[in-house]
């Protein structure tokens, strides 16, 4: 086994926006589990790197945007247990002039000090990524690989966050996670309890993450919030901001803009809205990100709005 299981602390929340609600807020801090492989990285990478190296493979291969955790996670992963690693990046254009798009860029300079090496392709052909003409094409330029999906989620990865809740985790009543793919929550979801309530926070906007969840899920005890995606992934406001550096400050602890953030802003709104019933124990998890704050603060920076701290 390449990454060993890590159970992560669990820290209360006091927020002065929900102070004199009777609400118990607590946060499993799965962004300590390692520096670089962060959160639910660490999780979903695990099985997938023993079952690389079971069947011989020397190379992953996987996809993402120019800011993707996935991407900077995979490249600390493959740099600590000796893979090679490519990663897939959205956006050819990025590729014209390599050695300014990765000095400009933090979560691309990452991954190439850890010895990443970097396929750039158009946003169409990327849409294709699935498609066996798109990957017989990647086997002819790089070779054999193991190949790690967008944002790391399949059946090794949900295995991977079933072991995020363990036995102590059984006395909270609602557990709440981001969404990007689907795979954290869906993990989650199969090591709940029937009496617990899961809540997801898509990052994306549309309906597809119920059809990707119900793949891999056995139980009925969760829900989607859409209501809280900012306009989509990537896309942050002023209120986001504030509402993240403010929480920081109160509570010493960080959150991503993206996936973090947003969850957040949810269940605070949620429980000032009176969503939960007196009393209730909400846990939620924090999936790590905090590198992409750094690639926010550039854009944030250029729209002239307030950094993250």
């Amino acid at each position: 086994m390449f990454i060993e299981n890590k159970n992560s602390r669990v820290q209360q929340v006091f927020f002065s926006e929900i102070g004199e609600k009777n609400i118990s807020l607590f946060i499993k801090r799965e962004d300590e589990l390692h520096p670089f492989i962060s959160g639910n990285k660490y999780r979903k990478l695990k099985y997938n790197l023993a079952e690389a190296s079971r069947q011989k493979k020397q190379t992953l291969l996987t996809f993402g945007g120019a800011y993707s955790n996935h991407i900077a996670a995979t490249a600390a992963a493959g740099f600590e247990f000796g893979f090679k690693t490519i990663g897939v990046i959205r956006g050819d254009e990025l590729g014209k002039n390599i050695p300014k798009t990765i000095k400009e860029n933090p979560t691309l300079r990452f991954a190439s000090q850890h010895k990443m090496n970097f396929e750039f392709v158009t946003r169409s052909d990327y849409r294709t990524k699935t498609s066996e003409t798109f990957i017989s094409k990647l086997k002819e330029k790089f070779g054999d690989f193991y190949l790690v999906p967008e944002g790391g989620t399949n059946k090794l990865a949900v295995k991977g966050c079933e072991e995020i809740l363990v036995e102590e985790d059984k006395k909270y009543d609602v557990i709440c996670s981001a969404i990007g793919t689907g795979g954290t929550i869906s993990g989650i979801i199969n090591s709940t309890q029937p009496t617990q309530q899961v809540i997801g926070f898509p990052a994306l906007k549309g309906d597809f993450l119920n059809t990707e969840i119900k793949k891999y899920v056995k139980n009925n005890n969760w829900q989607l919030h859409t209501a809280y995606s900012f306009g989509g992934y990537a896309k942050v406001s002023k209120e986001l901001i504030t509402f993240i550096n403010k929480f920081k400050t109160e509570t010493n602890i960080p959150l991503d803009p993206v996936y973090t953030g947003k969850m957040m802003f949810g269940i605070v709104d949620l429980v000032k809205k009176d969503f939960f019933k007196s009393g209730t124990k909400i846990l939620a998890i924090h999936t790590g990100g905090l590198q992409g704050i750094d690639g926010m603060n550039l854009h944030l920076k250029k729209k002239k709005l307030p950094q993250i701290i």
